[in-house]
């Protein structure tokens, strides 16, 4: 019994460190944070390049660090993204009207204290749990399945 114990707890150690070290992080509170390998305005350049490519709808870009300027307060780079595939986006607000508060999607891209560069976006399952939709799931898997597409275009190794 001892012996198992120890396994198990080697096991839950290895996996805590896999965790912590990844550049891919989801929290309990449905963020997936990605980890840029590129400074700020190239990690958004690629990410609008990435979304264009995938003839996917770009709405806005929206420097938060500006906004947040022109109103006197200092705020570390911080730039919003949204973008969305209508026909896709669309299926789950006829779902529930409710989710269209989180669509179209939204990428935020961010410079946190150490310097480095994040990605980061609301999880589709979590979206989809948030709203009680359940007869969408292969559009929940398509969406998290591109969202996953773009943010690798900018991830740390």
């Amino acid at each position: 019994m001892f012996a198992r114990l120890i396994q198990l707890c080697s096991a839950f150690l290895f996996a805590s460190v896999l965790t912590a070290s990844s550049s891919v992080l989801a929290g309990d509170d449905g963020i997936v944070t990605v980890k840029s390998a590129y400074p700020i305005g190239e990690t958004v350049e690629r990410l609008k390049s990435d979304i264009a490519a995938k003839g996917i709808k770009f709405f806005d870009e929206i420097d938060q660090t500006k906004l947040a300027g022109d109103a006197g307060i200092k705020l570390r780079p911080s730039v919003l993204l949204t973008f969305g595939n209508p026909p896709l986006g669309t299926q789950f607000i006829t779902a529930n009207a409710n989710a269209g508060l989180d669509w179209p999607v939204r990428l935020l891209v961010y410079e946190n204290d150490k310097g480095e560069v994040w990605t980061a976006y609301t999880d589709f399952d979590w979206i989809a749990r948030r709203h009680g939709i359940k007869n969408r799931q292969d559009q929940f898997k398509m969406a998290s399945s591109v969202i996953t597409s773009i943010t690798s275009s900018v991830k740390a190794k």
